[in-house]
């Protein structure tokens, strides 16, 4: 880059940075007074696990959540009985439950057990408690809750579909506002994780109604509350991209079976963040294609700066305020270079007809067919940003090399 380009990066990144934190103090302003504590580190309950030598008399520890991988976890399971099996699931649920690499069924039965003991401590503590209700909504019939944590503001992921005989998955990492409260609200269904969750693969069973899928809603990661400093750093990003990146290497062991291939991962938002810190270490083997969409930026100036072995894509719609945000990082404040600029690399597709920053997974959206398709694998039904006439990132064909 020559020194007159150089100078006008730099230029119009300290403009954004200015308008950024002028848009922020003077309209919306910060709207936390306080920085949100990460959940970070092995699950609760973890004392009371390792203290457990139950099994010691078959010859075997129970493993240590924090230092064993998702890969020994799965070996540990698989040489325990199913009366081993149960009687973990029954002494620690929150552990089994959260535990990367343990099997699915294992897991699901773990976390209605640790749900329902939430729901009747809360409710002991407060009859009319909304916290109360939330436990109870996750209870419902038919819902498979993959990790549940109640500390904090709380943290969960929930599968939409038959993970374990899945052929095609994909993961979605919300951005901010949301937690356990939010994961599932009714006056944003496209803006949680959950309503992008079910829309996603309600797309996905209409385009390829043969082939078994499953969605996963993850929020197992603190995120940001409001437009406040949290949510114009790095910081709770890099506390949850470790635990994103466990989370998909324990998906990788329990659906290698299965699936015909990795899983596309779809981040919204500050999500995008998360998965940028993340996506060094994610290989081919555990993700096919990192999808970001209304993002600020991902903590890098480009895709091979990523350094992943992920294809990249991106999307933002022309109504998406992030726009005005995104770009730059100046004194810590901000998350990089714009995903949709032609520079980036990224493969741009088309998001017409998505309405906002949380429109994306609407039906009738092009957002909404892409993911689709890129989740399915179907690359030649893609739709590129430049042909809708008007979305940002106009560029080389998203599609090339893979149709």
């Amino acid at each position: 880059m020559s020194q007159t380009l150089r100078t006008r990066h730099y230029a119009r990144r300290l403009i954004t940075a200015a308008l950024t934190i002028t848009v922020m103090a003077g309209t919306a302003g910060w709207t936390v007074a306080h920085e949100e504590q990460a959940i970070t580190g092995p699950p609760p309950g973890t004392a009371a696990w390792l203290s457990d030598h139950s099994l010691s008399g078959a010859g075997r520890e129970l493993p240590d959540p924090a230092a064993t991988s998702p890969a020994e976890i799965a070996r540990f399971f698989g040489r325990l009985t199913d009366v081993q099996r149960e009687a973990l699931v029954i002494r620690h649920p929150q552990v089994v439950g959260n535990l990367d690499g343990a099997p699915l069924s294992l897991r699901y039965e773990a976390n209605s057990r640790a749900i329902r003991a939430a729901w009747h401590k809360e409710r002991k503590a407060d009859p009319e408690s909304p916290l109360a209700e939330r436990y109870a909504a996750l209870l419902a019939p038919g819902r498979q809750i993959l990790a549940f944590d109640p500390r904090g503001r709380g943290q969960v992921a929930e599968v939409y579909g038959d993970l374990a005989t899945a052929r095609r998955t994909a993961v979605i990492v919300p951005g901010s506002d949301i937690d356990l409260d939010a994961f599932d609200r009714t006056g944003d269904p496209y803006g949680t994780p959950a309503g992008m969750a079910r829309s996603l693969r309600a797309r996905m069973a209409k385009d390829a109604p043969a082939t078994p899928t499953a969605v996963i809603a993850w929020v197992g990661y603190t995120t940001p509350v409001g437009l406040g400093p949290d949510a114009a750093t790095s910081r709770l990003a890099k506390a949850g991209a470790p635990r994103l990146d466990r989370f998909l290497a324990g998906l990788a062991v329990t659906t290698a079976a299965t699936a015909d291939a990795p899983p596309a991962v779809f981040c919204h938002s500050y999500g995008s963040v998360v998965c940028g810190l993340a996506a060094s270490a994610m290989d081919r083997a555990r993700v096919l294609d990192l999808v970001v969409l209304g993002s600020p930026g991902m903590r890098a100036d480009s895709a091979d700066g990523l350094q992943t072995g992920a294809r990249v894509w991106a999307a933002r719609d022309r109504t998406d305020w992030i726009r005005r945000v995104t770009g730059y990082d100046f004194l810590g404040l901000g998350h990089g270079d714009d995903p949709t600029d032609p520079s980036f690399g990224a493969r741009v597709v088309s998001s017409e007809s998505a309405q906002g920053h949380t429109g994306y997974f609407a039906p009738g959206t092009d957002s909404l067919r892409n993911f689709s398709r890129i989740a399915l694998g179907d690359f030649d039904a893609v739709r590129c940003a430049e042909e809708d006439g008007g979305s940002p990132g106009t560029g080389p064909d998203c599609r090339q090399g893979l149709v």
